[in-house]
């Protein structure tokens, strides 16, 4: 995607009709169709601990829940609100409308570029809801469920490759490794296998049939299996088509150099994957000493970074989870910069 940001302001635009507030784990209706359920509501607010005249960003607004519950908090602060989705730009937009909140498009792993462009030097928190939304997976047409036949697509931002475009031009080597690595598939040989027999004939352009191919590779004991074979090899194309760790990777860093002393940071993760990257980043800010552990003294001098506010991840509770299903693999983890 290009690091050029497109920048709306959210006090500029007219307002969006909001017919109900923001409470723990209770989604916004309007006339908007960009669905947004704000996980974690309180938790991340409180971990956020939002001043009325801080600077604080939304990486990942979405339908903007967490960023209209954000804005609503300050007074002579500001909120600058991040999507690579123009869905979500158009949705976030119109509901942080009349609020002191700014709504980028651009990935958070150009945030320090977005802010720069802004004229905003530090910021006093930062919230990242990861992975692919509510709107993005319920939309057929986006091509990311397995459980809709629909055009192969899987793209958040729109632009560039599709999934089906490396359905169609990588080979079995590769294909394996990205169901092995990022979807943790452990018949990611002879499912990538399958898929290279299965395009020579016909190419593979909607879920439905990739969904078909997947699981006609596998044994029929995990066939019959409750949940969809396809889902891992799903998830592993969707972060190889968005390039979703190396984001994280790269966005973690640049958010990092941009809080504040006392800045929060408050992260979403919902699979291992994600959340393996977050917690080896936030241990290490948060650790003074980096010698290796046969060292009898420490000799490097280091000086920790960050403290934990969470020494372990936040879960949502029962209730949370009992009415929005996406919770249930949600953790959330927060740091303070020293």
């Amino acid at each position: 995607m290009s690091r050029k940001n497109k920048i709306s302001s959210g006090d500029k635009l007219p307002s969006e009709k909001i017919t109900e507030q923001l409470p723990q784990g209770k989604p916004v209706q309007d006339d908007i169709s960009f669905e947004h359920i704000p996980i974690m509501l309180k938790d991340c607010l409180e971990g956020l601990a939002i001043r009325e005249n801080g600077i604080y960003l939304d990486g990942t607004a979405g339908g903007a829940g967490h960023s209209r519950a954000i804005a609503e908090k300050l007074t002579t602060g500001r909120l600058i609100a991040l999507d690579q989705d123009p869905d979500a730009v158009k949705a976030a937009t119109a509901r942080l409308a009349g609020l002191s909140a700014t709504v980028v498009h651009n990935n958070f792993r150009y945030a320090d570029e977005a802010l720069d462009e802004l004229g905003i030097p530090l910021i006093n928190g930062c919230l990242l809801d990861l992975g692919v939304s509510s709107h993005q997976l319920d939309t057929g047409a986006r091509g990311f469920s397995y459980q809709v036949d629909a055009p192969l697509d899987m793209r958040m931002s729109q632009e560039g490759p599709t999934a089906a475009d490396l359905i169609a031009t990588l080979d079995r080597e590769e294909l394996s490794r990205i169901f092995r690595e990022y979807g943790e598939e452990p018949y990611a040989w002879a499912i990538a296998g399958r898929i290279v027999h299965a395009r020579e004939i016909e190419k593979i352009t909607t879920t439905g049939r990739l969904a078909e191919v997947i699981a006609s590779a596998m044994p029929p004991a995990e066939r019959r299996k409750q949940k969809n074979p396809s889902r891992r090899c799903f998830q592993a194309l969707r972060l190889a088509v968005n390039m979703e760790l190396e984001a994280l990777s790269e966005g973690l860093d640049v958010i990092f150099e941009k809080l504040a002393p006392g800045g929060r940071f408050c992260i979403l993760t919902f699979h291992s994957l994600e959340d393996r990257i977050v917690k080896q980043r936030f241990r290490s800010w948060c650790t003074a000493c980096t010698c290796p552990p046969e060292y009898p003294v420490c000799v490097c001098g280091g000086v920790a970074k960050a403290k934990e506010i969470t020494h372990k991840p936040i879960v949502a509770d029962t209730s949370e989870q009992e009415y929005n299903r996406r919770s249930r693999s949600a953790k959330l983890r927060i740091i303070e910069k020293l």
